[in-house]
């Protein structure tokens, strides 16, 4: 069974100039959210944040992210997805944010389990991620890996990226408070550490 998982290969850069997030973010809109977990879904709880900042290190109000990713268990709730592994009725596993006045955005999620890639090689646990901003005219993908994830040195997509510089902009920082586990994730536009970008 084949799992539900576009390989990507990198892209040039993106040009950011006008778009708006109030477009696809709606008030009360259950289907995309920030929140992705309820009291019930299975997993480690996380929280992903972070900034969008332009080529000048400048934060970009009012982008949109938005977020695809596998359960636990490392099976995407799409139909596409056939593994013979379990879905989590209680997690969705698809969000959207929208950046603030600091260009600052965050999800509540659940850690994803690993998927099968190409030739049905396996994948470090990641996250797909699509950035919608100002005048951008398409939007652009790109993923967040985990740096406590020793399984990151074998994933294929993520080893396509032969400069370790560049491929590090990918890997989300994690850091742990009392209150939560959080990765920080913070996504650049052109200029210094402008972060990998893929075609899909």
């Amino acid at each position: 069974m084949k799992p539900y998982n576009p390989m990507m290969i990198q892209s040039p850069s993106q040009t950011v100039g006008p778009y708006f997030a109030q477009g696809l973010l709606r008030e009360g809109d259950q289907v995309f959210t920030n929140l992705l977990v309820s009291q019930n879904t299975e997993g480690e709880r996380i929280r992903i944040e972070g900034c969008v900042l332009d080529a000048d290190g400048r934060p970009i109000e009012d982008a949109m992210i938005e977020i695809w990713q596998a359960n636990n268990h490392g099976r995407y709730n799409h139909p596409l997805d056939e593994q013979d592994k379990p879905l989590d009725p209680n997690f969705r596993g698809h969000g959207r944010a929208s950046t603030d006045i600091n260009g600052n955005y965050w999800f509540e999620t659940i850690k994803p389990g690993s998927v099968s890639g190409p030739r049905e090689k396996s994948q470090a646990p990641h996250i797909n991620v699509i950035v919608f901003a100002r005048g951008m005219l398409s939007h652009a993908f790109t993923r967040i890996y985990f740096e406590d994830e020793a399984a990151n040195q074998n994933d294929p997509v993520l080893m396509s990226i032969e400069d370790k510089t560049h491929r590090n902009t990918l890997i989300a920082k994690r850091k742990e408070s009392a209150e939560a586990i959080a990765y920080r994730f913070d996504i650049r536009f052109q200029g210094d550490n402008e972060t990998a970008f893929f075609d899909a």
